[in-house]
């Protein structure tokens, strides 16, 4: 992606908007339940932070991707899922508590852990000589500015002024959606020409990845013994990545269409098991009439 207004500002408009919603949803009590549950906090955000990287690695390194495709997808296992693991938590009757708290801890740690990251991988593809320059500690500080300060003043909002914010979160959701229609749309653009041979390669292994990362979160909160409804919160937290905060680096940073195509295609593709987990959680609202048309 070449830097134009649409990278260099109306991403980080549109993911600062997000994480502003983010932070008017968010209070001191989703903090302290790390102190109140340290062991089901620290297993989710190292789930987050750790296994699911080190998932994605493992199933690019079978799958082989080009390196452009790989370090997009790469780089999306890097950002822990926000506002949207939140809602498909709720939706799927899961923690919706414990979501919130994950968010809420992630959302601290994520712009430090996210450049480092990244770093590691553009070096891992050899890609540091054909991208532009990438700039740890000036990426650490561009990723607070969008994500650490918009969630801070989203919660003092919230704290000063609870009704106003109620108002306001339609609003902020709808300028989100809006800015995020012209990247995706300046996304498609870009790799129009491209676009069936990326969906091609991308798409299948997206789908495993996200497949994997669901299950990887499941299984790991059940050996945990966690409840079913922490599970199902475990899943999605693993499975659900930051769809925006990954297209900031990806193409407002490193200004990459394949990147970030590769980048918004697994953060289409996430969402089909997820809407699988949705229809099974709630199945019995389905059978529900079924069985009282047959009585």
């Amino acid at each position: 992606m070449q830097a134009s207004y649409l990278s260099q500002l109306i991403l980080p408009m549109a993911l600062f908007s997000i994480m502003l919603g983010v932070g008017m949803t968010l209070t001191r009590s989703d903090f302290m339940r790390l102190w109140q549950a340290p062991g089901v906090v620290l297993l989710g955000v190292a789930a987050q932070l750790l296994l699911l990287p080190l998932l994605g690695a493992l199933v690019l390194w079978w799958a082989d991707l080009p390196p452009l495709l790989a370090v997009g997808l790469m780089i999306l296992t890097f950002a822990p899922g926000g506002a949207t693991s939140n809602m498909l938590t709720l939706l799927a009757r899961g923690d919706t508590a414990l979501s919130i708290t994950l968010t809420a801890v992630t959302s601290l740690v994520t712009p430090f852990t996210l450049p480092l990251l990244t770093l590691l991988a553009l070096h891992f593809y050899g890609l540091t000589g054909e991208l532009p320059q990438f700039p740890v500690l000036g990426t650490i500080m561009k990723v607070m500015l969008v994500t650490l300060l918009p969630v801070a003043l989203g919660m003092l909002m919230a704290g000063f002024k609870p009704d106003w914010c109620a108002w306001m979160i339609k609003p902020v959701k709808i300028c989100s959606l809006v800015f995020m229609i012209a990247i995706v749309t300046a996304i498609v653009r870009a790799n129009w020409a491209q676009l069936p041979d990326l969906i091609g390669q991308v798409g299948p292994v997206a789908l495993l990845l996200a497949v994997c990362a669901l299950l990887t979160g499941y299984l790991l909160a059940r050996l945990a013994r966690l409840s079913e409804e922490r599970r199902i919160t475990l899943a999605i937290e693993v499975g659900i990545q930051n769809a925006g905060t990954a297209l900031l680096v990806t193409g407002g940073l490193l200004q990459s269409a394949e990147m970030s195509a590769s980048a918004l295609i697994y953060g289409v593709v996430m969402q089909v098991p997820a809407l699988m987990i949705l229809g099974w959680r709630n199945r019995d609202l389905v059978l529900q009439p079924v069985r009282a048309g047959q009585g």
